[in-house]
This record gives structure tokens, sequence and C-alpha cells, in this order.
């Protein structure tokens, strides 16, 4: 005889619900249309609404898409329904004219996404800071992500100051030496302008060996943007996997963005089978839709 098993229906009802978040994020990545997937799928019950009202914006980082031109990445975004996106310089070069940047926006525009902030961009210099300002002047942002080098914070402070900008270090895990994680990002800037503050990696702080929910609690007030990834391993071992096959607890994460009331962007960043990301960039969203909709 079996034994019994004593199922949590939320549980059940949870990932019931995840899967077809998934499967529809996939089919309408696959080029399905709203109509067709009605057809194919029937719901005898309605879906509940949402529990919680989001503060936050899902976006996509534009390093997913770095083996792919802007059609492409554009295309994709419209499918799954995403409608931000951080601009890197291989989709608008830091040189680019204001007619190739009024092109770019048209683009976008199109496909229903903004460009809502600029970056990463590496900052060895002076100049390198002077540059990626006024390119982000040009092409409209007020968020620049970025990686300058530490005896460079006093002018990226001065030139926060002269454009009004909020600029969001970027951190790098045990990858590299400068801002592996948001404790080193968080010392570094606690004493400069408020508007200096970091962009989240919760992958990348976790491979560092760190907490990235408790960091976005600890941490929150200098949080204006965050990427979104999971990785297997919270260690330097670990690796990029989809979204809720990995380490990060992305039902704590969410929890504590609305606790803090975390109003800046989740972007998407993917970084496995980059060379044919699709399918794993839609179970992702779908994965992140569903936690965010239903915890």
């Amino acid at each position: 005889m079996l034994p019994s098993l004593n199922l949590n229906s939320d549980k059940m009802n949870f990932t019931r619900r995840k899967f077809f978040k998934q499967s529809l994020a996939g089919a309408l990545l696959l080029g399905a249309t709203p109509a067709a997937i009605g057809a194919s799928f029937t719901m005898p019950i309605k879906p509940k609404a949402a529990k919680s009202v989001n503060p936050f914006h899902l976006g996509m980082a534009g390093y997913t898409f770095v083996n792919f031109n802007l059609d492409t990445t554009l295309e994709t975004l419209k499918r799954l329904d995403i409608h931000y996106l951080c601009i890197k310089d291989f989709h608008l070069p830091l040189d680019s004219t204001d007619e190739q940047i009024k092109a770019f926006h048209g683009k976008c525009e199109a496909s229903g996404v903004t460009g809502y902030a600029v970056g990463p961009i590496y900052m060895k210099s002076e100049a390198e800071i002077d540059r990626a300002f006024e390119y982000a002047k040009r092409v409209g942002v007020k968020l620049i992500v970025g990686v300058p080098n530490y005896e460079l914070l006093p002018y990226v402070d001065k030139k926060v100051k002269e454009y009004d900008f909020h600029y969001a270090i970027h951190l790098h895990g045990p990858d590299i030496k400068t801002y592996p994680d948001a404790t080193d990002v968080w010392e570094h800037v606690k004493e400069l302008d408020a508007r200096i503050g970091m962009c989240l990696d919760v992958g990348h702080d976790l491979r560092n060996g760190c907490d990235p929910v408790a960091d976005l609690e600890r941490y929150h007030s200098r949080v204006f943007d965050m990427h979104i990834k999971d990785v297997t391993d919270s260690t330097k071992a670990g690796y990029a996997i989809e979204l809720g096959r990995g380490k990060i607890d992305f039902v704590s994460l969410v929890k504590m963005m609305r606790k803090v009331n975390y109003t800046g962007m989740c972007s998407l960043e993917y970084e496995k089978d980059m060379k044919d990301p699709f399918l794993g960039i839609a179970e992702s969203i779908g994965y992140f839709k569903a936690v965010s909709d239903i915890i």
C-alpha cells in the first residue's frame, strides 16, 4: 500500500501557475499569437488576481543580447511583453550621432520599448567619465550603470552633481577585484552624493558569498537598478542558469523588494547559452512574472 501524500495545495497551485506562465512566455517567444494560444489552452478556472501590486518594473539588461542586433533584441522583448531595456554600446555606440540616436529610439518606440539607462560602461579615466555622462545626456536617460576605477569616484561625484544623474555601480562578484559585492560598493559610496549607488546583480553578489536579499534590505537606499539572474552555487564556481533552477531565493527577493518599496528596474541578465538564449530567456521571464504575481 502506497503511503499517503500530504501535499500543500498552495504549493501545487503555484507550480501549475508557474508552468502556465512559462509555457505562455515560451509560446509567445516562438511566435504563437494570443489567439492561437487561447485555442490551445483551456482554463477551466479563472486565474486569481495578483496578491500584491509590485512597485518595480521588469526589464532586460542589454548584455543578454551581446550576440544579436537591435532588431532581434526588440522583437524578443515585444514577444515577451517586456518594455524596458538597459542600453549597451554594441546596440548604440558611445560615438553615435544625433540621427543614429533618434533612429534607435524610433525602433524602440515601434516595439513598445523604452531605453531606461545606459551601461554597464567601464571608466578608467576622467575623460571616459566625461564621455559617458555626455553620452547618457544625448541618449536622454538619467541613469548610468557604470564601473569606474575606485580612485575616480570623487570625479563621478562631481559629474553627478553637474548633470543631476543617478549613477549605479555594477558589482561583478569574485571575477573582478573592483566592486565584487554590494557591501564593497556601499563602503565606497556611502559618503558620496546620494545619487551614487549600485546596480545590485543578485547572481554576482551570491557568487561572492553574500546574501542578495539581506543586502537589498541593508543598502536599498542606494540600489538604483537590479540585474536578475540565477546561479548554480554561492561560490566563484557558480555559473548562470535559468531562473528558479539555481540558488537564488526569488520568493524572498520579491518579498524584500516590496518590503523596502524598491521602485527601480529588475532587468533580466541572462548569461547562459548566449548564442541561443531564447528558450532560457522565456522560461526565466515566465518564472519571475509568476513569482511576482502569486506570492
